[in-house]
Order: structure tokens, then C-alpha cells, then sequence
């Protein structure tokens, strides 16, 4: 990013911080390394990958949970010592994810987030408050120590590859000496890449293998549990010692059905019988009980019958009810139906409520903005009144003076004199012209909607040099704040000029600046409109800096502007829906938030 036009016509250059600037970190891929045949995804699916332990691991980082370390900053062996310019103002590490506070002092991302946690966060360095909305990302430091050159993380391991820290996570997919989790779900092995099919082979507990018996295919640490356990062809003894010889487990149960020492119940025992002992017992005492067993039946049935009767009744009676129960739901849902229609008109009345509240809102805005152009007016007016006054005055003078030969030389003097007030008198009316129009479309609260219309005409314009670029009109932070524009270069402007359209902002001198305090500190957002429906705006934001010329206190007219030479493609602007009906609009936003009254 850079900065506006100099006074000698060029734009100068300044840094423009971006808030949210994409890196090429945020799409890369993460470090689940697998074996030859086994996808990255699945091997994710699988297990969870965890980083070295000199670096840490955070669930919540993204792509590069196991490349950025946890806490503090990056630990890698770099081949030569890092300037103290990339070191972290509070663990002292190479930074990572680089942030820069408010008084130009660098920290990790970690670590500032641990600064403002505290009650009264204080930049450790020079001791001055910190506030973490102007806290922002070193972008341009962060592609620096990116391109560092490192050692390989398995260096101790093997490995004598080096390359830059960007590089790293690319490497690590494919070093064979990085130590990757066995990609068997169960296994907790961290080995070396190459050694991963010799692990595979020889020594995981948790290789595949197959039951002798059952030939059932499991991992080895459950084959032992598996054949004492489940296994349906694993020979086993009866349990109650009979002189059978041993069986197949999944024979087991049909064996103690006819197990002579095996423990059965009377199968009448549902109907009360208590009799318990071996299979041959219980077939000897269903001989001889089956008149006892005959009379315990008949009993149940009778008991059965005399419940089922009483079972019919009570439905008769709740039957009865069903008729008064069905008009009364009737009811209720007829109910339900009127309170749901006189919540909908509720809903409506309160839509048209609020909107009707937003609309004079509006109105009571517009009122209060014609109120301060009366006034002004009123002035004027005044002024005019006497200004007339005088002159009628001085034509009371004139008629009596000409009546007289003698006074036709000062009779010329004052007509001439009154010729020239009515052109001093024409001149500030149409001052006052001016400024009601500027009225008329100012905006007092850091926002300007910039529309520009015939855009392919001013466009050739600034093609062929006749206008090279625009300026909108002024618009506030506050009734009595800082006055500011925005200027286009449509072609373009220095490294942009023919390929890009340049915005850039502009502080001008404002009637109120003696009470305003400077330089100018405000965060400034620069943003292309999308007419249509996806409504992907374009936009850039920054700080200012507050050592530059284009944000201290105007002397002149307007300072230089600073801004964006790069701020959208031609190609871009041309193939999208920025432009519509040959317009385009410019949106500038000023924050306010934390702008102190004057």
C-alpha cells in the first residue's frame, strides 16, 4: 500500500496496514503425514496428528496447527541469527504471526493476546498503554521471517535438508526421517516416514492378524482376548464337568440342553411351579406332576379372565368421556388459531411501528441540517437588508442631489460607487449558493457515499490526461471535526497508472482545526461498492502514520494524499458489477469511535 499525491504532482509512498490481509500460511496444508497408500484426509479421519514436541500443537489454529507453536514464537534452528527486529519484545523468540502495537514494538500473536488479558495491559518495553483495537498485523515482517532459512525440524533425526521457514510445512509431508503417527488408529507410535512399512510389517501391536480357529481377521493385541472371549470355533470344556469331551465354543449351548448335569426349571414355572434341578429330574417330575401342573393353568386362566373383564369395563367408561374431550380440543385449537392471527397482526403493527420511528428519525436529521442552513441564511439576509437599506438611503441622497446642476459629478461617483457594492453584493450570493449545495450533500458522521457518474467518459479523460483525477465533495467527522475528501486517479496513479484505478484520502484545513488534536489518528477504510447482488465490496483500511506530513495540521487548502495506487484492478473493475448505468460508488469511512469531543 502507499500514499497520495506530492506537492511536486507524484504520489509518495507510506505504509498501509490492512486488517485482514490473506497470507499464504492460511491455506497451507496441514501436517498429518502418512505412509505411501494411505490420502492425507484419511489419514486425518483416522487419527489426530500431533506436532513436535519442540513446537506444540493447538486444536483451534487451522491448516497449520502442528507448524505454529502453541505459546511464543517460532523454535526452529535458523542457519543464520535473526536480527533483533524479528525477535518478540516478550519471549524473545523469532515472531510468529508478528502483531505491532500502537507505539511500534513487535510481538507474537500469543503473546500480545497474553498482554491484553491483563486488567491494564502496558507494552513491556517502553511501558505505554495498550488498547487491542490498535493492535494490527505486520504483514511485510511476516513475509520476511517467512523467508529465513532453517534447518529441518528432523534434523537431530537424520535429516541435513535446509530451507526457508515457508517452506517447512511442505518439506515435513514428504522428509522421510519427520516422525509420523502409525496410521492405525489405535496406535499411539510416533516412527520416521521410512520406517513406516517396516512398522507396518513387524512390530505394531496393532497389525493385522488372523485367529487360528475362526481364521477372523482382528488386530494382534485383541487376538489372545478374542480366542478366551468370542471365538465360535475355540475349543472349550463344558462347565459342568461332564465326561464330554471338549467342544466347539458356538456348540456350547446346545450341548447344556442336553447336558445330563446341567441346572434346569420346571417349565410350568410361570404358572407356579418351584421345581429346579438336572434335565433328567425335570423330565422325571413333569411325569409325575402333570395333574398339578393341569390344575396351576387352570387358575391363571380364570385370574386372566376376571382381569380382562375389569380392563373392559374401564374402557367403557373412558369411552363415555372421548366425545366431551374431542369438543374441548376443538375449542382450544379454534383458540389457538385466534391468539396465532392476533399475534401476526401484533408483528405487523410493530414492523410498520419501526419503520415509521426510522423515517422520522431520518426526517428530524434532514430538519436539524436545514435549521443550521437557516441560520446561515438568516444572516445573510440581514446583512442584505441593511446593504439595501443604504442604498436606498444613498438614492434619496442621489434624486435630491440631481435636482441640482451642480451635483451630477458626485451623483456619477456615488452610482459608481453603488455599481460596485451590487457586484461585491452578487459575488457572495453566489457564494452562498456554494456553500448551501456543499450543505445540501455533506455528511458529518466519518461516512462518505461518493457517486460518480459517466464513469467511460471521465475514464477517457484520465486516459488521455485531460483529468487525471477527482475529488469529491468534503464531508466531517462531526459538526465541529475534521474535514476530509477522497480523490480517484480512474487510470490509474504512479505504480498503478493504466493497470489499476488509485484512491487515496484527504485531510483538508476545516474552520474548527484549532480545537481538533493532530496529527490525525483515526482509522481510515477505503471501499469500492458492488451494485450487485453477491455485494462483494472491495475495500483496504489503515492507520495513519503520525510522522507524515499527509496527517498533520493543513496549512494549505488540503494536504497530500495518502492512500491505496493499487487499490483494484482494471480487469476486475471491468468484468464485475461495480459499474452499472455508467456509475460507480466510492465509500470512505472514518472511525469515530474513540474521537474526543472539541
Amino acid at each position: 500500500m502507499s500514499a497520495g499525491g506530492s506537492p511536486g504532482g507524484r504520489e509518495i509512498q507510506i505504509p498501509l496496514q490492512q486488517g485482514a490481509t490473506a497470507s499464504s500460511l492460511a491455506n497451507a496444508m496441514p501436517l498429518s503425514l502418512v505412509p505411501p497408500g494411505v490420502s492425507l484426509r484419511q489419514a486425518n479421519a483416522r487419527s489426530h496428528v500431533e506436532a513436535p514436541p519442540e513446537h506444540g500443537s493447538g486444536g483451534s489454529h487451522g491448516p497449520d496447527c502442528g507448524f505454529l507453536p502453541v505459546q511464543g514464537g517460532f523454535r526452529d534452528r535458523f542457519l543464520a541469527t535473526p536480527e533483533p527486529k524479528y525477535c518478540c519484545e516478550a519471549c524473545r523468540l523469532v515472531l510468529c504471526q508478528p502483531r505491532q502495537t500502537e507505539c511500534g514494538h513487535r510481538f507474537c500473536d500469543s503473546c500480545i493476546n497474553e498482554l491484553l488479558s491483563h486488567p491494564k495491559p502496558m507494552c513491556p518495553v517502553d511501558m505505554e498503554p495498550l488498547f487491542k483495537e490498535k493492535v494490527f498485523r505486520d504483514v511485510c515482517c511476516h513475509r520476511e521471517i517467512m523467508a529465513l532459512n532453517v534447518l529441518c525440524r528432523s534434523h537431530s533425526n537424520g535429516c541435513a535438508e535446509h530451507m526457508t521457514l515457508q517452506q517447512v510445512p511442505d518439506h515435513l509431508n514428504v522428509c522421510p526421517f519427520f516422525e509420523v503417527p502409525c496410521p492405525l488408529g489405535k496406535c499411539k507410535e510416533r516412527v520416521m516416514r521410512k520406517d513406516i512399512s517396516d512398522h507396518l510389517g513387524f512390530k505394531c501391536k496393532h497389525r493385522e492378524s488372523s485367529c487360528e480357529y475362526c481364521k477372523h481377521k482382528m488386530p494382534l493385541s485383541e487376538l489372545q482376548k478374542h480366542k478366551e472371549t468370542v471365538c465360535p470355533a475355540f475349543p472349550v470344556a463344558c462347565p459342568n464337568n461332564c465326561s464330554h469331551s471338549p467342544l466347539l465354543r458356538n456348540k456350547l449351548s446346545s450341548h447344556q440342553q442336553e447336558c445330563p448335569k446341567s441346572q434346569a426349571l420346571c417349565p410350568f414355572q410361570r404358572y407356579g411351579c418351584t421345581q429346579k434341578g438336572s434335565n433328567q429330574d425335570i423330565r422325571d417330575h413333569e411325569a409325575e406332576s402333570a395333574a398339578d401342573h393341569l390344575r396351576m393353568m387352570l387358575s391363571r386362566s380364570c385370574a386372566l379372565e376376571t382381569k380382562v373383564e375389569d380392563v373392559r369395563e374401564e374402557l367403557l367408561e373412558r369411552s363415555k368421556v372421548l366425545p366431551g374431550l374431542s369438543s374441548r380440543l376443538a375449542e382450544m385449537e379454534k383458540l389457538t388459531e385466534e391468539l396465532r392471527d392476533k399475534n401476526r397482526l401484533t408483528d405487523q403493527k410493530i414492523v410498520n411501528m419501526q419503520k415509521l420511528m426510522s423515517s422520522q428519525s431520518e426526517k428530524l436529521l434532514e430538519v436539524e441540517l436545514e435549521l443550521r442552513v437557516l441560520r446561515l441564511l438568516r444572516e445573510e439576509v440581514g446583512e442584505l437588508r441593511g446593504a439595501l437599506e443604504n442604498l436606498r438611503a444613498g438614492l434619496a441622497l442621489l434624486e435630491q442631489g440631481a435636482r441640482g446642476p451642480a451635483a451630477t459629478g458626485s451623483m456619477e461617483t456615488q452610482l459608481s460607487r453603488h455599481d460596485d457594492m451590487l457586484s461585491v453584493h452578487e459575488i457572495r450570493l453566489a457564494d452562498m449558493d456554494l456553500r448551501f449545495q456543499v450543505l445540501e450533500t455533506a455528511s458529518f458522521n466519518g461516512t462518505l457515499i461518493w457517486k460518480i457518474r459517466e464513469y467511460k467518459r471521465r475514464k477517457q479523460d484520465a486516459v488521455a490526461s485531460k483529468t487525471s483525477s477527482l475529488y469529491s465533495q468534503p464531508f466531517y467527522t462531526g459538526y465541529f471535526g475534521y474535514k476530509m475528501c477522497a480523490r480517484v486517479y480512474l487510470n490509474g496513479d504512479g505504480m498503478g497508472k493504466g493497470t489499476h484505478l488509485s484512491l487515496f484520502f484527504v485531510v483538508m484545513r476545516g474552520e474548527y482545526d484549532a480545537l481538533l488534536p493532530w496529527p490525525f489518528k483515526q482509522k481510515v477504510t477505503l471501499m469500492l461498492m458492488d451494485q450487485g447482488p453477491p455485494r462483494k465490496h472491495l475495500g483496504d483500511a489503515f492507520k495513519p502514520d503520525p510522522n507524515s506530513s499527509s496527517f498533520r495540521r493543513p496549512v494549505a487548502e488540503m494536504n497530500i494524499a495518502s492512500g491505496c495506487p493499487l487499490f483494484v484492478a482494471q480487469t476486475v473493475l471491468d468484468t464485475g458489477t461495480y459499474i452499472k448505468d455508467d456509475t460507480i460508488f466510492i465509500k470512505v469511512t472514518v472511525d469515530t469511535s474513540d474521537l474526543p469531543d472539541p
